[in-house]
């Protein structure tokens, strides 16, 4: 491309072409992106686009918009495609699919940034600008380096190499999750997953943090070397040391045999260290000089051992309090928590909860033969009120317990386990008795007008739970609530003067 069409290209409105086989979500972006002044082509076909790219007089556009499964070619694949020729167009990946690897495919083929469906509009048209700068800043770089070798491989062409189909993405244990929580997740960990920087997750038992170190791993330049995970609470204190380092032979009774440690068996690969915030005081120390320094030596050695290891820490604890009542040492939990994951807990992300259990379920069923049970709507409704402490592990044990314990193809509120009915039976007294219950209270104590006070509240209490939701989303809450986005500003108006 010559400086001149470059000059015109920065002086154009952001020009975005939309490919997607469903008509409407097609006029949705349309319309949203041309009514924030954007210039839209939009394709049915990746036929069509791929042709219109190609043609001899074809306007390249600054960003392009793709759904993820289409049918011929997916959205990764017209990725590749369209990156061997032209390595810089920024290119957006939607999907309606809610598991982790989808998002790290998206981000393995070289996508720009990931949207998932059904996603807010005024965040389509921010990501869309985002994308259209990112194209204009590179015909800028281009001006500047103009005797440039032309032929240099881009960040992005690379990354397109590492292109891995959504359908063989699936790993065995997926991460899935429909939430703004889970997917805000995904994207950070898909940006992640470029580098070898330490990383700090953080989160309940039962939350995944594993699963987010593997795919960490996984998707990262280190993926052809070994994953190896240790955790540290469940080793004696005294054999952790010999279990991290290794250990010469005749070190200690019963070291009949040199042996290598964990970092060592990790070298060139990821060492993922479970919680991370039991580990000895003493060890502490051992594993700073080898973050700092990346040698160490094993136990009983006199030689030190290089090693290149990115490590990934998980605990469940409260670290910063560890630092200051001084049983982890400041300085290591400053080298470990350069970046820092934080997985929402399962009470969090209620609306995964049903996503989720029917994930398990069919897994349940394939593994044990059995017939895939189905949720009742009441079912559904009442397990997204629980409190869920044993977090994913504690759905995926429900789900296999009602795989082979359920009378029917059905589940109902009988066929729970008794712990889960025991919960159901304590919250009979739903809100409708409790109110009743509360507005005799008020009359007995001689109240009046008590509806001046209560239907505030009742408000206050639906339009938080809305937006929680939501994510904060106030279109999308007004529509939950049944009112108009103006009617909901003007209710958090007189709430908010009301308190």
């Amino acid at each position: 491309m010559n400086e001149s069409s470059n000059n015109n290209a920065l002086d154009t409105v952001e020009n975005i072409w939309i490919i997607d086989d469903d008509q409407s979500i097609r006029w949705v972006l349309q319309r949203a992106l041309e009514k924030a002044g954007m210039k839209i082509t939009a394709f049915e076909f990746t036929s069509d686009l791929l042709n219109a790219l190609t043609a001899s007089n074809a306007e390249i556009p600054d960003a392009i918009i793709s759904d993820i499964r289409m049918p011929g070619m997916s959205g990764l694949e017209l990725t590749k495609e369209i990156h061997s020729k032209n390595p810089d167009l920024p290119i957006i990946i939607m999907t309606a699919y809610s598991d982790m690897d989808s998002a790290m495919s998206a981000y393995d083929s070289g996508a720009f940034e990931y949207l998932p469906k059904p996603f807010d509009i005024n965040e389509a048209v921010e990501l869309a600008r985002r994308a259209c700068s990112s194209k204009k800043t590179q015909y800028k770089k281009e001006n500047v380096k103009a005797n440039a070798d032309l032929d240099k491989e881009s960040s992005l062409s690379r990354e397109s190499r590492m292109y891995n189909d959504v359908e063989t993405a699936i790993s065995e244990k997926e991460i899935i999750g429909q939430s703004v929580a889970m997917q805000s997740l995904f994207k950070t960990i898909g940006r992640l997953s470029k580098t070898s920087i330490s990383v700090l997750i953080t989160g309940e038992s039962g939350t995944g943090k594993e699963l987010v170190a593997k795919a960490l791993h996984t998707h990262s330049p280190r993926s052809h070397k070994d994953f190896i995970a240790i955790n540290t609470a469940a080793i004696p204190k005294e054999l952790l040391e010999s279990e991290l380092f290794g250990h010469e032979k005749g070190s200690f009774t019963g070291a009949q045999a040199q042996r290598k440690g964990r970092f060592e068996q990790a070298n060139g690969g990821t060492l993922f260290l479970d919680e991370i915030g039991d580990m000895p005081a003493e060890l502490q120390t051992r594993l700073l000089r080898v973050l700092a320094d990346g040698e160490f030596y094993r136990v009983g050695g006199t030689q030190a051992i290089k090693v290149d290891v990115r490590v990934v820490a998980a605990t469940h604890q409260n670290l910063e309090e560890h630092v200051q009542n001084g049983t982890f040492r400041e300085d290591l939990f400053h080298r470990l928590n350069v970046i820092r994951l934080q997985i929402p807990a399962l009470r969090e992300r209620d609306e995964d909860i049903i996503v989720l259990l029917d994930h398990f379920l069919v897994q349940a069923s394939q593994e044990l033969q059995a017939e895939k049970k189905i949720l009742s709507a009441e079912v559904i409704d009442y397990l997204q009120t629980l409190k869920w402490p044993g977090n994913v592990r504690q759905l995926e044990n429900v789900s296999r317990w009602l795989t082979v314990m359920a009378t029917g193809q059905e589940v109902t509120i009988e066929d729970l386990p008794s712990d889960l009915r025991d919960s159901h039976n304590k919250t009979e007294l739903d809100w409708e008795k409790l109110l009743y219950k509360n507005m005799i209270q008020r009359l007995n104590r001689g109240e009046t007008r008590i509806l001046d006070t209560v239907t505030p509240k009742f408000e206050s209490i639906a339009v938080s739970a809305a937006l929680e939701k939501t994510g904060g989303r106030k279109k999308d809450a007004a529509e939950l609530l049944g009112w108009g986005r103006n009617t909901l500003t003007r209710k958090l108006k007189e709430l908010n003067a009301s308190e």
